[in-house]
């Protein structure tokens, strides 16, 4: 796998100058066994007093406190990441949860806590009926089950870019029938919920090798996904926009139970609302 490098730039333009709140970055990667983190840099202008922290889920969370008046803001961050995963992982799952429906330890169950419960409220059983279509059989292959979720998801929502802010819920997805990537990972994390499984949301970057062909995501651009706990396996990445599973092809920057708890820029400036004439994203990830 490859040596990658990545820029991510976001920046803000005022009609006047404005005085610019606390700003929360989630932009540091996440170190796992299949990404090692070479470099990491943190631009931000106009110059700011950078803190550092973990938050619950132990991502690494920067809050950017800025004094004085601007009528810009920008906030650069540069990574080199090693991409070690492979093409085609094999999950050592643990005997007890190689077939579904299986249980938790109660240790596990614990510290699964609220991400092995539904967020949404879903009071008709909408979702949990739609999901049970994919339950062939009691017991069936766990893998094949959240495999065929994933599928599931990725055959019957189309993936739309969608530059408004916010997410859909999943029952919005279903019935729009098109959904972002964070739209479509949050509908897969909770019908894996739905079915009793602890998963979290993430947030990060994807990379495609020229010529490659992975859904309808284009190669260098901010991206969302899943990850589902199994017991021995641990946490196993699920891509439903591109129907890929395993790390491949993913540098995670930030996991949480709620998407919106993984975005990579929030703050706020004090003055008008119509003082903020815009703000642009540009994400390029590429072979260092």
């Amino acid at each position: 796998m490859p040596v990658l490098t990545v820029t991510h730039r976001t920046e803000y333009r005022y009609a006047t100058l404005v005085a610019p709140g606390p700003h929360r970055l989630m932009l540091r990667p996440r170190e796992t066994p299949e990404l090692r983190l070479l470099s990491f840099d943190l631009l931000v202008r106009p110059e700011a007093a950078v803190t550092w922290a973990h938050d619950v889920s132990g991502n690494s969370v920067a809050t950017a406190g800025f004094s004085g008046l601007t009528d810009r803001l920008m906030i650069e961050s540069r990574m080199t990441v090693d991409l070690v995963a492979p093409a085609w992982p094999v999950f050592d799952i643990a005997a007890s949860a190689q077939h579904y429906p299986f249980r938790y330890s109660d240790e596990d169950w614990i510290d699964l806590g609220a991400l092995a419960r539904p967020q949404y409220v879903d009071v008709a059983g909408r979702l949990s009926g739609w999901v049970e279509g994919f339950v062939m059989a009691r017991p069936t292959d766990t893998l094949s089950l959240l495999r065929d979720v994933a599928n599931g998801v990725s055959g019957q929502i189309n993936y739309q870019s969608r530059e408004v802010e916010g997410t859909q819920g999943p029952l919005e997805t279903l019935d729009r029938g098109w959904g972002s990537c964070r739209d479509i990972a949050v509908l897969f994390a909770e019908a894996a919920r739905t079915l009793g499984f602890g998963a979290r949301i993430v947030s990060g970057y994807l990379h495609v090798a020229a010529n490659d062909i992975i859904g309808w995501t284009d190669a260098g651009s901010t991206h969302a996904w899943v990850e589902v706990f199994v017991p021995g396996a641990g946490w196993i990445a699920f891509d439903p926009t591109n129907r890929a599973m395993g790390p491949a092809n993913l540098i995670p920057v930030a996991a949480a139970r709620h998407i919106s708890q993984v975005a990579p820029v929030t703050g706020s400036f004090h003055g008008r609302s119509g003082d903020l004439l815009g703000m642009s994203v540009e994400v390029a990830v590429a072979p260092a």
